[in-house]
């Protein structure tokens, strides 16, 4: 499959092809959306971590494949629609993501980072975006987010030349939130940070942003996830530990069977 899933509260998803610098195929573009489903229904997982193996996070994908579609006028139709797809998906998952990045982060290996909410990154990480060199035409979608992330001129810098950011350019750029020695270890400290936070109040937060960012206002998925946070205990807990001066203990997971109808009433008895 060319992927590796390592369990726990903080999740690793690790791209496992590392005798290809992990370069990604067309069949690992179709296979992500699945994997992080899974992890997505998970209540265990909190965060997960995304890294390759070995020295590069990844070299982008398999050129081999670029020119290998059916359809003669538009050969990489499949892959495009597969890469998208993938892409959307990790966009969408609804639970904090951290890329872990060393060595190589280029072209799909790039996308795949851009669109975790973090990205951590080894003093040797390099990060770029070829089509240029190659003829490829970038799809918006793909452009669009790292134009959100990084702005016009740094999007087309990195379209128009394919040069390769270091690591402390990308992060002077914005495309990188931090540089480390370790960054696992750095992103594995930030993770339980996150997972001793409100689950209710991050997934929240995840949604709204991507929201906003996607031009809708997130009004109505917040309207439920304040009277939620009321159901779910979390903020009467939040509130306590601060007036006692302790940790909080948050114990809210999604109710994937619960429907909003039975919410508002909970909520509304709370």
């Amino acid at each position: 499959m060319g992927f590796r899933i390592e369990g726990g509260a903080v999740a690793q998803l690790v791209i496992d092809r590392a005798a290809k610098r992990n370069a990604l195929t067309r069949a690992m573009w179709a296979a992500l959306p699945g994997l992080l489903a899974d992890l997505a229904s998970n209540d265990e997982v909190k965060v997960l971590l995304v890294t390759g193996e070995g020295a590069s996070f990844s070299a982008g994908a398999d050129i081999r494949e670029l020119i290998s579609g059916a359809d003669p006028a538009d050969p990489m139709a499949e892959l495009r629609a597969s890469n998208l797809q993938a892409q959307a998906a990790l966009r969408e998952f609804p639970k904090p993501t951290i890329a872990v990045v060393r060595g190589h982060c280029i072209g799909g290996g790039l996308e795949i980072a851009v669109n975790c909410d973090f990205r951590f990154a080894a003093r040797d990480a390099s990060f770029g975006v070829t089509p240029a060199r190659i003829g490829v035409v970038y799809p918006p979608a793909a452009i669009k987010v790292l134009l959100d992330l990084v702005g016009p001129a740094t999007t087309k810098y990195l379209l128009f030349s394919g040069d390769l950011f270091t690591a402390d350019q990308a992060e002077l750029k914005g495309l990188v939130d931090r540089v480390d020695d370790d960054p696992m270890v750095a992103a594995e400290a930030f993770a339980a940070t996150l997972v001793s936070r409100s689950q209710l109040t991050i997934r929240s937060a995840k949604e709204s942003v991507n929201a906003l960012l996607s031009g809708e206002d997130g009004d109505t998925a917040a309207v439920r996830r304040y009277r939620e946070t009321i159901a779910s205990g979390e903020l009467a807990e939040g509130i306590e530990a601060f007036t006692q001066k302790r940790s909080p203990e948050f114990v809210w997971h999604p109710r994937r069977d619960q429907g909003a109808a039975e919410l508002d009433a909970v909520a509304d008895r709370g």
